[in-house]
């Protein structure tokens, strides 16, 4: 069988998160909404279905969930950048995208949203 691209899509993953620079976003956690994509070389996973030979995103969920709650962020941007981080931790990932949206950063827009993307 041809060499396949798997992607992932982790959606909508809501947590809160200290994530701003003003005062009382440093001082009370917020919501935010992350959406993940990753791609990866799947030929392997589906020729043994092997959990071994596969991308596991319960890990990689795991891994920005505790990063996200646990941490305190000033910039979209840096949080962005981390969870992009951690999505292409594993060496098979060739492409990974995350968005992550703020609701209600304005006062007047359902949210904010930043995206960043990877290409191995």
């Amino acid at each position: 069988m041809p060499l396949s691209q798997a992607i992932i899509k982790v959606t909508n993953l809501r947590l809160r998160t200290f994530i701003g620079f003003n005062q009382d976003e440093r001082e009370k956690q917020q919501d935010v909404v992350i959406n993940i994509e990753i791609h990866y070389p799947a030929d392997r996973s589906f020729q043994t279905d092997n959990v071994a030979d596969a991308l596991n995103y319960k890990v990689i969920t795991k891994k920005v969930i505790q990063h996200v709650e646990e941490g305190r962020f000033l910039l979209l941007e840096k949080l962005v950048a981390d969870v992009l981080e951690i999505c292409r931790e594993h060496p098979a990932v060739t492409i990974a995208r995350v968005t992550i949206d703020k609701p209600h950063a304005l006062r007047f827009a359902d949210s904010v949203s930043l995206s960043l993307e990877y290409h191995s």
